[in-house]
């Protein structure tokens, strides 16, 4: 009988288990009066979103992926569809801002129909993610990093202010030193000035400039004390006017030098491109001709090796020549600059300028480049540069210019001359050999450059004139470490030569790292003229240094050892150790002893620096065998918005401030030292201009259960200058598990909506089966809304006030009668 009762109650369960598998392949659904204790409760609110795990249609904050890369963080309005799942409202807008060809159609005038595209959305409730995919003929042909212009951020209106104060004291003499360097953004316009102050001595601006981004020009506006740029000329100093390219503007996909791919698939096909046998590049193209335009320039030499891959597994095979000198630009692209102005010299003699240069990237690797730059003055001045840049491929880059230079000085003879420069790069990959050669090698003794020309004018006694340069530099890598050789020689109208030789090497062994140099040095001050009786002296010198890490014994820390020996000379030896500490690795320190040999003389420092939220101070104490000193600082930046001042570390060109209201003590991510302060508001101190960066809130410090973050993360894109807000939602409120029942006893349904009369909108929660629903943000005392319906019988009030001792501390447990 046992097994009989076995076997039926196993046949039982074996049709139990088939029978809910077939429902479940058929889509399972939850009758919520299954949560009700009385089955005639008529109380149900409707569930079925949430069946085969949707969610509520309404708007959310995503981030959105187009083929597996991140294109936006934005909020998107999303649709239940017939599946129950939730579909985004995307505009046409919206789609060509992501690079996708898109045009008005669809249902809904304001909502694409993706079906057109051939395109899929799948969105991920849990993670708040959008993924699209879209195919390669529907997608624009734009690099692949590139960011959209529309999504370029000008930032706020701010009052910017960095300064450095700084002092020392040594043989009872004090010395105070100060800069401050004020800014103003106005819409798209940077205002700038540096201004400096030391010991007692009057105030001094020593430059003051405004600019703008010229964005349908890639390039910039500088209006005030700048420089001009050094592509072709050497820079000059000036008050003026200069329109110039900025290259930060391109993709990084478009920065820096890299031949053109060309060639042709047979059918759909994925082609690679490897570099010195490294990946550097892949992608999928249609059948016919291709173009790739948009790889990274790697920095060094080495052909690029593509693989055509087709759909049937047969391959291509194209060997592209790659090699690049410091001017190449890219097929097609453009790099300009236009100054206006009036020299701006230390000394006392200045001369209206105007310069124009402009380099271009043709076909095949070659690139054109030139400029004239005059001053029509007193001093007249007249340059006129021609050269171009090839990619030799094998044989390396080579670039060659010249220039034509006549000058009128004004207490000298009319003079005219040419200087020639040459520059070469090569890599050999079978040796992982890199050399590079720059020479310079004025003919004439005509030639004069600007500086050469203003120096001139300015003063009264003959300097030495520069007449060739030579500048060579091998780099070898080997199993054993690193070679390197440099050699560096100026020779100089009627004065000897300049020679410099320089050899290095560095290694590894276990965890020291170790290097050794040796420098040749024949040297004669180019004002040392025979006229002035100058003469050539020859020094060596030769260095050891080692470093350890000690992380074994000492956290953070490591030491180093340093011997340095000339002739003539001293031999010195420096012993030290170096480190960080506290949370966030924001305070440095370190420790020295050295020894002079010669004269048997000690000396040492002891210094810290901190990175705090308000600022940076270091502070050092040194001896030697003449004196002691003691030196201390303080670098920060101030910055005035409309929601009032925020103090910072020192602010480089570009940055972020963080809002994130009522969260004080929050620790910004990869920024060292930086948080929040008490009203919820940080200063990230630098960023990246015409990139995403992505801002990331840490984990807060303190227990204040009233403040909670809803989101910890941002993208923003600034323009260059830009003082770009990061906004962040917080609920501010107490915490509350609230128990609601109604006038019977019986608990509100299951699934009712439960918000604050005061604030509808904000953080409402849901119910359970028992009535309990939990609650954020909430105010001392007020009254809960509950709603299970949209009839006027289908609502409820409870009027709540929240116990003292829970608002701060923790959680406060309310029953509640809803009424």
């Amino acid at each position: 009988m046992s097994m009989i009762k076995s076997g039926a109650e196993f046949c039982a369960g074996f049709l139990l288990a088939l029978t809910l598998s077939k429902q479940a392949d058929a889509g399972q659904h939850f009758n919520p009066l299954a949560l009700q204790n009385d089955s005639t409760n008529k109380d149900v609110i409707d569930l079925s979103a949430f069946d085969n795990g949707g969610q509520p249609a309404g708007r959310y904050r995503v981030d959105v992926y187009l083929n597996d890369s991140k294109v936006a963080t934005q909020n998107i309005v999303f649709h239940a569809s017939a599946s129950q799942t939730l579909q985004p409202c995307l505009s046409a807008g919206q789609l060509r801002a992501w690079g996708i060809k898109a045009t008005s159609s669809g249902a809904r005038a304001a909502c694409q129909d993706l079906s057109l595209l051939s395109a899929t959305a799948a969105f991920d409730f849990s993670r708040s993610r959008l993924d699209l995919r879209v195919p390669q003929r529907f997608l624009q042909n734009k690099p692949r990093d590139e960011v959209p212009e529309a999504l370029w951020d000008e930032g706020i209106t701010a009052f910017l202010l960095n300064y450095s104060l700084s002092g020392s004291q040594q043989q009872g003499e004090s010395r105070q030193y100060a800069n401050l360097r004020p800014g103003l953004n106005l819409g798209p316009w940077r205002l700038r000035n540096y201004t400096t102050w030391d010991n007692g001595d009057r105030w001094r601006s020593v430059y003051s400039y405004a600019w703008r981004d010229l964005k349908a020009l890639r390039g910039r506006l500088v209006l005030g004390d700048a420089s001009s740029d050094a592509d072709v000329f050497e820079a000059v100093a000036f008050r003026g006017l200069r329109v110039s390219s900025d290259e930060e503007m391109q993709p990084d996909s478009l920065r820096g030098f890299s031949p053109t791919i060309r060639g042709i698939a047979r059918s759909n096909a994925q082609v690679s491109v490897k570099q010195n046998g490294y990946l550097i590049y892949r992608t999928d193209v249609p059948a016919g001709p291709f173009e790739i335009r948009d790889l990274y320039a790697t920095g060094s030499a080495g052909d690029l090796a593509v693989t055509i891959k087709e759909s049937d597994g047969s391959e291509q095979h194209l060997l592209v020549p790659y090699a690049s000198v410091p001017v190449l630009q890219r097929e097609g692209h453009l790099k300009y600059s236009l100054t206006v102005g009036r020299t701006r010299q230390e000394q006392d003699h200045e001369e209206n300028i105007a310069e124009l240069t402009a380099l271009y990237g043709l076909p095949g690797g070659v690139t054109v480049y030139g400029g004239l730059q005059t001053t029509p003055g007193s001093a007249a001045y007249r340059a006129l540069q021609l050269g171009s840049g090839l990619n030799l491929g094998s044989l390396g880059a080579l670039s060659l210019d010249v220039t034509d230079a006549r000058s009128q000085p004004e207490t000298k003879p009319y003079a005219r001359g040419q200087a020639w420069r040459v520059r070469y790069s090569k890599s050999i990959e079978a040796t992982e050999t890199q050399l590079s050669l720059t020479g310079s090698r004025y003919i004439s003794g005509g030639y004069y450059t600007l500086q050469d020309l203003l120096e001139a004018e300015s003063e009264e006694e003959a300097t030495a004139r520069l007449r060739s340069q030579l500048d060579l530099t091998l780099a070898q890598s080997t199993a054993y470490g690193s070679l390197s050789l440099n050699l560096f020689q100026e020779t100089y109208r009627d004065a000897p030569r300049t020679l410099s030789l320089g050899v290095g090497y560095n290694n590894v062994w276990h965890e020291i790292s170790y290097g050794l140099s040796y420098t040749w040095t024949v040297n004669t001050d180019p004002g040392a003229s025979p006229l002035a009786g100058g003469r050539p002296d020859h020094q060596q010198q030769f260095s050891l240094t080692l470093s350890l890490p000690l992380s074994r014994f000492l956290p953070s820390a490591y030491a180093t050892y340093t011997l340095n020996a000339a002739r003539p000379g001293e031999t010195s030896q420096m012993l030290g150790l170096n480190g960080t500490a506290l949370a966030q690795n924001n305070l440095s320190w370190s420790v020295q002893q050295g020894y002079t040999a010669q004269k048997r003389a000690v000396s040492g420092s002891l210094n810290a620096a901190l990175k705090s939220r308000l600022a940076d101070l270091n502070a050092g104490y040194s001896y030697d065998a003449h004196q002691q000193r003691l030196s201390y600082g303080l670098q920060g930046g101030l910055l005035l918005h409309q929601d009032g001042v925020t103090l910072s570390q020192p602010l480089n060109e570009t940055v972020v401030l963080i809002k994130a209201p009522g969260a004080a003590d929050v620790p910004i991510e990869n920024s060292v030292g930086v948080s929040t302060d008490v009203r919820g508001y940080a200063v990230i101190p630098y960023a990246s201009p015409w990139h995403r960066n992505e801002i990331s809130l840490g984990e807060r410090r303190q227990s204040d259960s009233t403040i909670e973050l809803l989101e910890n993360s941002r993208t923003v894109i600034p323009t260059r200058g830009a003082v770009v807000r990061a906004e962040y939602k917080t609920n501010i409120g107490a915490k509350a598990l609230v128990v609601l029942t109604r006038s019977n006893h019986a608990p509100v349904p299951f699934g009712a909506t439960v918000s604050q009369l005061s604030a509808p909108e904000r953080h409402p929660g849901l119910t359970g089966d028992q009535g309990q629903v939990w609650l954020t943000g909430l105010q001392q005392q007020g009254i809960l809304v509950a709603r299970w319906g949209p009839g006027s019988d289908q609502r409820c009030r409870a009027q709540y006030q929240l116990p003292t001792e829970h608002v701060r501390r923790g959680v406060a447990v309310l029953p509640l009668r809803c009424l």
